[in-house]
């Protein structure tokens, strides 16, 4: 059975997405707890009242990225992890933090990387007039939103699209993807070799 913790620093949509199925599909693992950097984060709430265990890692409270990034490393270590999933954790983990989790963290990033990185995704995607938008999971490395590609989806970027219209459809898009993502990683359904990531049963990796 794989254990797996959730960061978040939001309401955890996807972090929702994924619960729901791991129950739903009977996945060999459990959601061992959600931690976020925020105390207000509202995904606390919805976890808690299902019987996850949560806890707050405000990085507020510490002075440099490197104290904050130990902290949240001990809170996830006390959960003894297979896989560590950030979903909308909306800090940047430091080279160190990153190695200890090497070949378990996956991400889920709202653009089909290696285009548009970082922040405003939706909004750099309109207006550099792209047709298509969408979203990447890929697992963690020290390069921001960069990992090898375990899965991607695209939807239209339609005429009069406002960057909170096509974020919601991107959204839309990621809860499907994500736990998908994550099942087959659990039922270790996935290899790495020079950097490109196949799923072993030959199921699209491209997500419509």
């Amino acid at each position: 059975m794989k254990r797996i913790v959730i960061l978040l620093s939001g309401r955890g949509s996807n972090m929702q997405a994924v619960v729901e199925r791991c129950a739903a599909e009977r996945w060999p693992a459990t959601v061992a707890a959600v931690i976020s950097n925020r105390p207000d984060a509202t995904g606390l709430a919805w976890a808690a009242e299902r019987g996850i265990a949560t806890e707050v890692v405000d990085h507020k409270r510490y002075s440099d990225r490197e104290a904050f990034d130990a902290a949240l490393a001990l809170a996830i270590d006390a959960h003894q992890p297979d896989l560590v999933l950030l979903a909308g954790f909306m800090r940047i983990l430091g080279r160190s933090f990153v190695q200890h989790y090497e070949g378990r963290m996956l991400n889920v990033h709202p653009s089909l990387l290696p285009a548009f990185t970082g922040l405003k995704t939706h909004q750099r995607a309109i207006e550099a007039g792209c047709k298509l938008a969408g979203a990447t999971v890929h697992f963690v490395t020290a390069d921001l939103d960069h990992g090898p590609i375990v899965a991607q989806a695209a939807v239209p970027v339609m005429v009069g699209d406002t960057e909170a219209i096509l974020a919601e459809r991107v959204l839309e898009a990621e809860h499907r993807m994500f736990p998908l993502a994550v099942r087959w990683f659990v039922q270790e359904r996935l290899t790495v070799q020079q950097g490109i990531v196949t799923q072993l049963d030959g199921e699209p990796q491209f997500i419509s």
